[in-house]
């Protein structure tokens, strides 16, 4: 396979990673969200709030769907954003989990606050706390460590 296939297959890859990576935090977040630990989730909140005209295109009954796999495309996407960073870092064991943080702080930091959702200005210890874990569960699923491929012996 030539390189450009294989950095294909790599990117593939990366976003199917970052996907499930996405899938295994939504599995969190309806455990916290039964708990009482979180009242919306980021999700929720952005589409609710400040895309309410894109989310009445879809369907009453599928709108928790169509949440979910904007939420696992965004996932997807950080999983090709993870596997750009330099191998260096990328391969270190705290890398994944640190980059599911930092995911986590660009949101409560920079895209809550800029959209102004009111998750942003009263969001409980608990849910905030419940939010880095399942970035910290996203980034660990993300940096999965697996076999890299080895030269056939001929």
């Amino acid at each position: 396979m030539s390189d450009q296939g294989e950095n294909a297959v790599e990117i593939a890859h990366a976003a199917v990673r970052g996907a499930v990576a996405a899938m295994a935090m939504s599995g969190l977040r309806v455990v916290t969200k039964d708990l009482g630990l979180v009242e919306q989730t980021p999700p929720q909140a952005m589409f609710r709030q400040k895309a309410r005209g894109v989310l009445r295109m879809v369907p009453r009954k599928r709108r928790q769907a169509a949440i979910q796999l904007a939420h696992w495309g965004y996932g997807a996407g950080g999983g090709v954003a993870f596997r750009l960073l330099p191998e260096q870092i990328r391969l270190q064991p705290w890398a994944g989990p640190a980059y599911g943080l930092a995911v986590w702080l660009g949101f409560e930091l920079g895209i809550a606050p800029a959209l102004g959702l009111a998750q942003a200005k009263k969001a409980r210890p608990v849910e905030r706390l419940a939010f880095a874990v399942d970035h910290l569960l996203y980034g660990y699923v993300l940096s999965e460590f697996r076999a890299q491929p080895q030269e056939s012996r001929t």
